[in-house]
């Protein structure tokens, strides 16, 4: 059997793509099959890819209309045939050694997943590479099950926040398919490793970290998911993806609810603080009601956050325009005092919060409030 199967995803990537597939190529780990997969490219990506399939058997390709990352990744995780699965998207680039280091421990510890970092890469204006680890030297040492072995809820968060980085990983192939793990497929989307990532990490039973960095992740592709602010709800479709695949596998849902709020603040807080204003403020109000509902089902846990974002939190939920004012005025260099913490306006918030949402809510509100301004003081 084929050791990894190395799934890559393109499109439009005919600036950078043979780099990544001459790093492919000379991998030390020579067993490997590579599948490269078209989205309907219109430059001359297709063209490239067939020089490798012409000249090394170990290149496959599918070449499909543009459906998306999402689709994408299924077809060719769906093709693969090695024991293990990997990632290199189209416009990064490995380190020789990267699969053979990914195949030996993983095969050496039976894992479900084998983790390692990844370099900050920048080609302009000068050549640069920014090692990231992604765990301490004591972590790194031990096999854990991610829900299962951590002491502390802030630990696993922990855990589960680190960066989802798919591409820096294997992933055992039988363990992807017996859980039916897949990518969504929202046509023009982004994001799509957050719910594959969170996917992945609640249900392996064995998972490894290594201290290595092994991918160059290009940072200067103007064309990028990430540089993009045009997808502003993205994120949103990942997390209602995650509170599907949470429905679904009940004993999970119980322990992972407040991990998944969690990082959700988090990932939401990212997008906001990346978008212009306008675009931002229309994201805020929607992450507003998304956490709104998520505090009422009693899913967000004090002891998830630090005190300043369970602080943040509550602010959003309650006064999302307030909040975006004083974040604008504050990048501006401005001083801004919300106004909610001006005087004379409580009382009348209050009769307000109990005519939008009852005597309930308001209550554990003013409270929540209250609990924030000691702190501050």
């Amino acid at each position: 059997m084929t050791k990894v199967s190395i799934v890559v995803p393109i499109y439009n990537v005919e600036r950078y793509l043979r780099q990544c597939l001459d790093s492919i190529a000379n991998q030390t780990l020579k067993d490997i099959e590579v599948i490269c997969v078209n989205d309907g490219s219109k430059d001359s990506s297709l063209d490239i890819i067939m020089e490798y399939v012409n000249k090394d058997s170990r290149f496959k390709v599918i070449d499909k209309e543009n459906s998306g990352y999402g689709a994408s990744m299924n077809r060719g995780f769906d093709m693969a045939q090695g024991e293990y699965i990997g990632i290199v998207e189209s416009d990064d680039y490995a380190e020789p050694h990267m699969f053979e280091k990914l195949y030996s421990c993983a095969k050496e510890n039976d894992l479900d997943a084998c983790k390692s970092g990844f370099f900050y890469y920048y080609s302009v204006p000068q050549e640069k590479n920014i090692p990231s680890p992604i765990a301490s030297h004591v972590m790194c040492k031990r096999v854990f099950c991610p829900t299962e072995d951590f002491k502390s809820l802030r630990e696993q968060i922990e855990f589960f926040n680190i960066k989802p980085t798919i591409w820096s990983a294997i992933y055992k192939k039988d363990f992807i398919r017996e859980n039916k793990i897949r990518f969504t497929e929202t046509p023009g989307a982004s994001f799509q490793d957050t719910a594959f990532n969170f996917k992945v990490w609640a249900l392996a039973k064995r998972v490894k970290l290594l201290e290595e960095c092994f991918l160059h992740y290009r940072q200067d592709n103007e064309n990028s998911s990430i540089n993009s602010s045009a997808k502003v709800f993205c994120v949103c479709d990942e997390y209602a993806e995650i509170e599907r695949f949470l429905a679904e596998h009940p004993m999970e849902k119980g322990k992972l609810d407040a991990v998944k709020n969690a990082l959700k603040y988090n990932t939401y807080i990212w997008n906001y603080e990346r978008l212009s204003e306008e675009k931002s403020r229309e994201f805020l109000l929607h992450a507003s009601e998304e956490f709104k509902k998520d505090m009422l089902e009693g899913m967000c846990i004090k002891e998830a956050y630090p005190w300043y974002k369970w602080n943040n939190l509550n602010f959003i939920i309650e006064a999302p325009e307030e909040y975006h004012k004083m974040r604008w005025r504050e990048k501006r260099g401005e001083v801004y005092v919300p106004e909610y913490e001006k005087k004379g306006n409580i009382f009348k918030r209050g009769i307000k919060c109990v005519k939008e949402n009852g005597i309930i809510y308001t209550i554990k509100r003013f409270f929540l409030k209250l609990g924030r301004r000691l702190r501050r003081k």
